[in-house]
């Protein structure tokens, strides 16, 4: 606005300052020349009245005065001349303002030299006795004025010019002044407070004023709307994002990121970039083409990207990416399927050793004698079959926490104690010393549990022990934890089994644990058995030197005041 102001007043100054050179140039000449006619009217008059008072001596009073004065004769002959000799000069009965003055009081006429740049005003009057004066001024022309002035005239424009921007940036800053002082985010208040401001512009601010409070409402509205959406947004637990149909990024959440393992979005960066796999890309291409696609990416888990078209004014904006993990449902589908494959070939063992038993049994290809062996046979399969039916089942119910026990309080070292002894005809077979220790600590959880817990851990202390070796169970507490452990002196397990110990039908050494009758499925029911009575398993073991199988139950805080 500063500068619109500016420049129109210097355009008006410019104006103004040529309407006045235009001025001088073509009223200023003819208003002299009047004044000059005049002049020279008057001097006529005097020279006139001199000279019938006292004749023609009297011109040469008046040859200096810079004007030319001239005397002509009725016939025209010239009488006088201040400037010229009389004999030299031609007859005047033809000059324009002799004429003029013959026949009225003033004659007047304007000659021009155009080699010398000037003008001649010639006035002249007839006197009494019938003869004429005359009286010439010489003047410069409007060019040659023109160009004597030039320089001086260019040097006045200029600074004239000068002048006038200064005014103008003057003028332009001070009138703009009060505007720029208003507050404009308090515009009722500074109309209120403000009398420099302009009455033309008031009912503007007005407007300007209503506009602002009705754009700060809307402001507010949507950074409410976009707190809600941030809010709802990072509670969920699934992915979103929102791009453009540039692929660039226009809100996300933090689990977006998360699951694509992700730790920031630039400005304006690709959806792209955050996952570089074909599944991804040809989704979001997809999407951004009008249709939607669902499908399964394998990121640090896995998770479903559901990709669908934005439709505005029938054409794609965008597109918004849903993320939902489902790494949990997709393990479980994998467990459950290694869980179906397992089972059936290790139901599979023992059924063949029956089939092949009974059939041969059956063909009579068996002495009499044999018989009571190979039926031995058939039970022990079958009993085997049983265990790990059982076993399954129990596992089964643990998983869905479906088993009818009611808690009771359990005394560990005497549950350790009673499960020991299970299997102590079992150690001193292979001479190993069976030991408890600790304190009579007590928790609270279902007895049925606890003892198949222990059990198991206690039958793998012996069944995977040295002969002459030893089994320690041991139960500490402290302010913060009851601890019981089960510890062996063992052929131990290798460092990397440790992850997989507690998987389903998981074995270190298949070979060994067939002979000794294990199932797989073991210390997967020491695990799910344990969360069912609250407790964390933890596993200490080397290879060669025995395993320490840890049961902690940690206390909960009491406050008190």
């Amino acid at each position: 606005m500063t500068r619109r102001i500016f420049h129109s007043i210097l355009f008006v100054s410019g104006i103004m300052l040529a309407a006045a050179f235009l001025w001088i140039l073509i009223l200023l000449p003819g208003y002299f020349e009047r004044q000059i006619h005049q002049e020279l009217k008057r001097e006529i008059d005097y020279l006139a009245l001199a000279v019938e008072m006292g004749g023609t001596e009297n011109l040469d009073r008046f040859s200096d005065t810079g004007e030319r004065i001239t005397l002509i004769g009725q016939d025209g002959t010239v009488l006088y001349d201040n400037m010229a000799d009389v004999s030299q000069m031609e007859n005047h009965m033809d000059r324009t303002e002799v004429q003029e003055a013959l026949e009225g009081p003033y004659g007047e006429s304007i000659r021009y030299s155009n080699t010398l740049a000037v003008k001649t005003i010639y006035i002249a009057t007839r006197l009494d006795d019938g003869t004429v004066l005359r009286i010439a001024n010489t003047q410069y022309t409007i060019a040659a004025i023109m160009a004597g002035l030039a320089y001086p005239a260019i040097a006045a424009v200029l600074i004239l010019l000068v002048l006038a921007f200064l005014f103008a940036r003057k003028a332009a800053e001070k009138i703009t002044e009060p505007i720029n002082k208003l507050d404009v985010d308090h515009l009722e208040t500074a109309m209120g407070t403000n009398n420099d401001i302009y009455d033309e512009i008031e009912p503007f601010l007005t407007k300007i004023e209503r506009q602002n409070r009705t754009i700060n409402r809307q402001l507010m509205e949507a950074q409410r709307q976009q707190q809600e959406f941030a809010i709802i947004t990072e509670s969920m637990s699934e992915g979103l994002l929102v791009i453009d149909k540039r692929t660039e990024i226009l809100s996300y959440n933090s689990s977006a990121l998360k699951l694509l393992g992700a730790d920031r979005v630039r400005a304006n960066q690709s959806v792209l970039e955050l996952n570089r796999s074909e599944n991804f890309q040809k989704a979001v291409e997809s999407a951004l083409s009008g249709e939607s696609k669902t499908v399964i990416l394998e990121t640090f888990g896995y998770c479903q990207l559901i990709a669908s078209p934005v439709i505005r004014d029938n054409q794609c904006a965008g597109a918004v990416l849903v993320l939902v993990d489902i790494t949990e449902k997709q393990e479980g589908e994998q467990l459950r399927r290694e869980f179906s494959a397992n089972v059936s070939h290790e139901l599979k063992t023992p059924l063949t050793s029956i089939s092949g038993f009974a059939e041969i049994i059956r063909d009579g290809m068996v002495k009499p004698e044999d018989i009571p062996r190979f039926a031995g046979k058939i039970f022990d399969e079958s009993q085997r079959l049983m265990t790990l039916v059982n076993d399954v089942i129990r596992i089964s119910q643990l998983d869905e926490n479906t088993l009818p026990y009611e808690k009771v309080e359990i005394d560990l070292f005497q549950a350790a104690k009673e499960n020991l002894d299970l299997v102590a005809s079992a150690a001193e077979k292979e001479g190993i010393v069976l030991e408890v220790k600790g304190v009579h600590s007590k928790i609270t959880g279902a007895r049925e549990i606890m003892n198949e817990v222990l059990y198991n851990l206690c039958d793998n202390a012996v069944k995977y022990n040295k002969k002459g070796g030893s089994v320690i169970a041991e139960v500490k507490e402290d302010d913060a934890r009851i601890v019981l452990s089960i510890t062996d002196t063992g052929i131990g397990i290798p460092v990397s089994s440790h992850k997989r110990i507690f998987e389903r039908f998981y074995r270190v050494d298949k070979s060994h644990s067939r002979e000794i009758g294990g199932t797989g499925l073991g210390l997967s029911i020491v695990k799910h058995g344990a969360a069912c009575l609250g407790a964390e398993v933890d596993l200490e073991s080397a290879e060669g030197k025995g395993t320490s199988m840890i049961l902690t139950w940690k206390k909960e805080k009491t406050e008190t005041f």
